[in-house]
């Protein structure tokens, strides 16, 4: 799988876990330099606190548009330190 925005691959991962239908990616699939930690931050009653990352390429700025789970509940342990992607990231394979 490939998360691609503003023309750039941003991840690409062949060990995607899929939790209601988002694409988590390994963090080390991640292409790092096109993202910052935000401080931006929400909860999921069943997963827990997510953190955030801006994306950044070419000078244009994807605010929050990944997260992930620094600490899951029991429940999403396979998704902890997995990235997901919104807000016009496409995700592909």
């Amino acid at each position: 799988m490939k998360a691609i925005w503003n023309g750039k691959v941003i991840a690409e991962s062949d060990d995607t876990r899929i939790v209601e239908n988002n694409h988590y990616f390994p963090m080390d699939d991640i292409e790092n330099t096109y993202f910052t930690e935000s401080d931006h931050s929400t909860r999921c009653p069943w997963k827990g606190k997510a953190s955030y990352f801006h994306i950044e390429v070419d000078g244009a700025v994807n605010q929050n548009a990944a997260w992930y789970y620094p600490q899951t509940s029991y429940a999403a342990r396979p998704i902890e330190n997995y990235v997901a992607f919104w807000n016009g990231v496409k995700v592909t394979e």
